[in-house]
């Protein structure tokens, strides 16, 4: 046995069912858990929002872990000049991983492991942050797949392999404040009102999906003002919860209630869209920056500062866009069907470039993920792996119509139009003149008027796609 092994810690920050815990507890008589605040060349570094959540959820971890004998150390900076350091300090024989998939963190991670073998140190990487390895799914040609029902139905019929417990704990050591420089912005305490951070919360936020949310899910999902998703969404993004523990969590209420199955099905279908993002980012160049499709390099986008500012703070006009960016901005999250229109309105209608548009989400989601923000945007910009991607084009209005028909969405997040009546609250400026004066709504005062023609701009979309 190793007399000192590390784990270090980057989208896995729990103690159950984390592989790279579990060697180390497993390798040496004593456990050190590091973090690092990455520096290194190319890799993403969290978005504002994110990074809150980020020091909630290491303050909670290195809690847990200390009661179980584990240090945390939080450094800052180049992990290939930190991973050695720590080694060096801690007189480590071996360091352990669990396994990244954009370009830059794979070759950076390739450097580390090589240089760690060559001075004698054992290195060791696992999975532990999506249910299958990439390369380990593939079509019947042996190559990545492209669109995501066969990926779905090749994934489903895979054996998923069960979740490890918790390392079993040690002596405990004192508790140490982690990540001590952080230092909040002064907006962000607002986030906190909205969620529970950490392993425990995210445990019980799945148990209470499964109990009182998954009937309604499948059809719920769609409906904004409906509080029927898992909203794990980040706890998932930080590794606080495993993907294979929610599948098997899932899959055990299915087994237990067999006409309950058709529910999980489709919530086990949307946590393989998560891996599916991962399979995109692993085989292709960096989804964040380059097109999918490579034609996509030649679009010609607008450059309006005044039409993004607009959209970044939900005074487009259009009800429910706004509505998506206010909840963006107020809570870090945005429903998923309302992340669909407000990018299909930034890429599309107002042709401006989806790369703008994903890293706006990038700085204010807490669920800000390598593989599924990009991805997703790509998807609606139509640039992604679709395919018929150039002609789906969302309208906002009649999407409210359908979706918010009662309009309890719009109405918390734009509160300025709440006395309208549900005909008129997501096209207000079609509202007749006395309609408007009851409800103290004034198009172009109290209430912008829309920024965009969406027949004109529909058509507009079209043609550029088109020229490509």
């Amino acid at each position: 046995m190793t007399r000192t092994s590390i784990v270090w810690l980057r989208n896995d920050l729990r103690l159950a069912d984390n592989p790279a815990l579990s060697a180390a507890a497993e390798a040496g008589s004593r456990v050190v858990a590091l973090y690092i605040h990455e520096t290194t060349s190319g890799v993403r570094p969290p978005g504002a929002a994110a990074r809150w959540w980020l020091h909630q959820s290491l303050v909670a971890l290195g809690a847990g872990l200390a009661k179980r004998g584990i240090e945390l150390m939080v450094r800052d900076g180049d992990a290939a000049s930190i991973v050695p350091q720590v080694v060096s300090e801690t007189e480590a024989g071996a360091v352990f991983w669990n396994r990244r998939y954009a370009p830059a963190e794979r070759e950076a991670d390739a450097a580390i492991k090589a240089g760690l073998a060559d001075s004698g140190v054992r290195v060791g990487s696992f999975c532990g942050h999506v249910l299958v390895e990439p390369w380990d799914i593939a079509t019947g040609q042996g190559k990545p797949y492209s669109v995501f029902t066969p990926f779905w139905k090749t994934l489903r019929d895979m054996p998923i392999a069960q979740p490890l417990p918790a390392p079993k704990a040690g002596k405990a050591v004192p508790s140490k404040q982690v990540d001590a420089d952080y230092r909040q912005p002064h907006w962000a305490g607002k986030l906190a009102a909205h969620w529970s951070i950490g392993e425990d919360a995210a445990q019980q936020a799945l148990s209470a999906f499964l109990d009182q949310s998954l009937a309604d899910y499948p059809e719920g999902r769609d409906f904004p003002a409906r509080a029927v998703t898992s909203r794990l969404s980040p706890h998932l993004r930080f590794g606080e919860i495993s993907p294979r523990q929610v599948w098997h969590a899932a899959q055990a209420v299915a087994h237990a209630e067999p006409g309950r199955q058709a529910a999980v099905d489709k919530f086990l279908s949307e946590l393989a869209w998560r891996d599916f993002s991962y399979h995109q980012l692993y085989h292709r160049p960096d989804i964040a920056q380059v097109p999918m499709q490579g034609k996509y390099a030649g679009m010609d986008w607008r450059d309006s500062a005044e039409d993004l500012a607009a959209w970044q703070q939900g005074r487009t006009g259009l009800p429910i866009v706004d509505a998506g960016m206010r909840e963006l901005w107020a809570t870090g999250y945005m429903q998923n069907r309302v992340r669909m229109l407000t990018a299909s309105l930034l890429a599309k209608n107002l042709l401006i470039d989806w790369r703008l548009g994903e890293q706006w989400f990038w700085d204010c989601l807490v669920d800000g993920d390598v593989a599924s923000n990009p991805a997703s945007w790509q998807w609606v910009a139509g640039s992604g792996l679709d395919a018929a991607p150039y002609f789906r084009i969302f309208n906002p209005i009649t999407q409210g119509v359908r979706f918010d028909a009662d309009g309890d969405y719009v109405r918390r997040w734009v509160p300025e139009l709440a006395d309208l009546p549900d005909k008129w609250i997501h096209q207000p400026a079609e509202a007749p003149a006395d309609v408007l004066k009851r409800a103290s709504v004034r198009i172009g005062a109290s209430y912008p008027k829309a920024i965009v023609d969406l027949k004109a701009t529909r058509v507009r979309a079209l043609e550029a796609a088109g020229r490509l």
